[in-house]
């Protein structure tokens, strides 16, 4: 197991700290992972081996453990007699009622509490009425283009382009290093993860029972990621398709978002200062899971780079929304407490037009936040009177 760092360095920071820990995700995103390599850095500052207390409820060896009641028990069965108890809980999510046998252990014993879980169901009313403000979510996404550096071997012949192009074709989930960059083989486990999510946080989880349908609307956003959707009863709209109840559909996006395997994103009036409550993009949790889906087209490349660099701006730790200025749109409105930078994506910019098309909504807003252009271009002119350009790789790896 390889270390990731920027999940491991907030566990650490939170550890001892009167909270619960709480990583979501996507399945296989490395959630589990995660948790065993804190379990082990806790053995090696000293930690007796009888202080941690390590469940993954998927395994058949908890199979016993059916409500909270029993959860309750069998955490108490194993608090240490000295010393602070830490307690991992993966996958938490399996058993009903957990929220209120954790609210209760937190309270009987001394015990540090950390857990995954790969539905937002995690994160309902109930959980936060329990234990408000007595929780903090750590957001665990598939692979960056520089963890996948760090997690895949490739020939020193091959150029750093090559080996986007293989990020851009595979995806980030810590699987794909498996398979040696097989795609019949990625390809099957991708399937698998995508199948286990439909079926066990999705399905399973809901009310939904139209499994079809619900096949029809993920193909459908992924293949118009990044595309504005004017509203969610548009997306059966197409030449060969009929439109299910809006209302329908909008539980149905709901709880693909829930799943963590869409990210939604609104638009925001930068010169009104007002979110807009229509016309959102989706985005996919990872490009390896589009492909597996729909295929790899060269023509959805500009897409495709919009969808990685919105999941690396949430890595970095920016609140995202999509720019309006007038007529014209700017793909990220990117935002820390600190200030905002806005955000253009495109696959080149060396045609005149396309240029000029990138560069005016960014010239519209009359601000002094940054102003930036990612694109694959490698180009000497870095800045159009003040707007840097930056090539998307470089920004990846910075």
């Amino acid at each position: 197991m390889i270390n990731r760092d920027a999940y491991m360095s907030i566990l650490r920071e939170f550890k001892d700290k009167n909270v619960i820990k709480i990583v979501t995700g996507i399945r296989r995103c490395g959630k589990s992972s995660l948790l065993k390599l804190f379990a082990e850095q806790l053995l090696s500052e000293g930690i007796p081996a009888g202080n941690i207390v390590l469940m993954n409820f998927e395994s058949i060896r908890y199979a016993h453990i059916k409500n909270h009641l029993l959860l309750y028990q069998e955490i108490k069965s194993q608090i240490a007699p000295k010393g602070k108890t830490y307690v991992i809980l993966d996958e938490i999510q399996m058993i009903p009622g957990w929220e209120k046998a954790i609210n209760s252990c937190q309270v009987d014993f001394d015990i540090d509490i950390y857990m995954t879980g790969s539905n937002a169901y995690l994160l309902s009313s109930e959980l936060s009425t329990l234990i408000s403000g007595r929780f903090v979510e750590i957001r665990m996404l598939p692979l960056s283009f520089k963890e996948f550096l760090v997690f895949n071997q490739f020939d020193p012949s091959i150029s750093s382009d090559e080996k986007f192009q293989t990020y851009l074709r595979f995806g980030g989930m810590p699987a794909v290093a498996e398979y040696g960059f097989n795609e019949p083989r990625i390809f099957d486990m991708l399937e698998g993860v995508y199948a286990t999510v439909i079926l066990k946080d999705i399905l399973a989880r809901t009310t939904i029972y139209d499994q079809p349908t619900l096949q029809k609307i993920v193909l459908y956003l992924a293949d118009n990621i990044g595309n504005v959707l004017a509203s969610e009863g548009s997306i059966d709209e197409g030449k060969h398709r009929r439109s299910p109840a809006g209302r329908t559909v909008e539980s149905y996006m709901l709880s693909l978002q829930n799943a963590y395997i869409f990210y939604g994103i609104r638009r925001y009036d930068i010169k009104g200062k007002a979110y807009l409550k229509v016309h959102g993009k989706y985005y996919i949790v990872d490009t390896g899971i589009r492909n597996m889906l729909l295929g790899y087209r060269d023509v959805d490349r500009g897409h495709i780079l919009e969808n990685v660099i919105y999941f690396e701006l949430l890595r970095r730790g920016y609140r995202l929304s999509i720019g309006k200025v007038g007529d014209r749109e700017v793909d990220f409105v990117a935002e820390k407490p600190e200030g905002r930078i806005y955000v253009q994506v495109a696959e080149s910019i060396l045609s005149e037009d396309v240029r000029e098309r990138e560069l005016a909504p960014l010239r519209a807003i009359d601000d002094n936040y940054p102003k930036m252009i990612l694109t694959l271009d490698r180009s000497f002119v870095t800045s159009y009177a003040g707007i840097q350009v930056m090539n998307i790789i470089d920004f990846l790896l910075s």
